[in-house]
This record gives structure tokens, C-alpha cells and sequence, in this order.
């Protein structure tokens, strides 16, 4: 019986898909310091597809200060060589 680790590395479509987790996971953790405190809470990683990565966030009002902040956000990721050329932001509904 093959573990989920091996199972995933087997098939490369699962492989490219657990990359682009681990490229979003680590986009947030590079641009955490950007984010107030308080709003750090109420916002996660989303997927990236095709140079676009998007931010998940819990309410219309964190959306609206997150959208302020993509310059920054942005500038972040491309002086650390991230490949994203654009950042949306998203508001994900609570229980899913």
C-alpha cells in the first residue's frame, strides 16, 4: 500500500498541484509583515494558477483593506523572486 506522500508524488498532476500549495503557503508567509495583526487573522492562502495568486479573506471589510495593501503585497513577492504577476482578492464564504 502506497502512503498519501507517495501516492501524490506518483502522479504529477497531484505533484504540480501540491507544489502550487506550498508556493501559495509560502507567498503568505512572505508577505505576513505587510499585513496588520489584526487583519492576519481573517486572511489565507488561496491558489495560484497561471502567475496569479489569490487571497482568501473572511468579510468584505477585510477585502477592502487587503485590496489597498496589493501594491505593497506585490512589491514583496517580486523582490523575493516570487512568480506572480498579479494578487486577487477574494471573500470566502464562513463553513467552507
Amino acid at each position: 500500500m502506497l502512503s498519501l506522500e507517495q501516492a501524490v508524488d506518483a502522479a504529477p498532476s497531484l505533484a504540480a498541484l501540491q507544489q502550487r500549495i506550498r508556493d501559495s503557503q509560502r507567498y503568505l508567509e512572505l508577505v505576513k509583515h505587510q499585513i496588520p495583526a489584526s487583519l492576519r487573522p481573517h486572511v489565507q492562502a488561496g491558489p495560484v494558477q497561471d502567475g496569479e495568486w489569490c487571497l482568501l479573506v473572511t468579510s468584505a471589510a477585510a477585502s477592502s483593506k487587503l485590496r489597498q495593501m496589493i501594491p505593497a503585497l506585490q512589491q514583496v513577492l517580486t523582490q523575493n523572486g516570487a512568480q506572480v504577476s498579479a494578487i486577487r482578492i477574494k471573500v470566502q464564504a464562513r463553513g467552507r
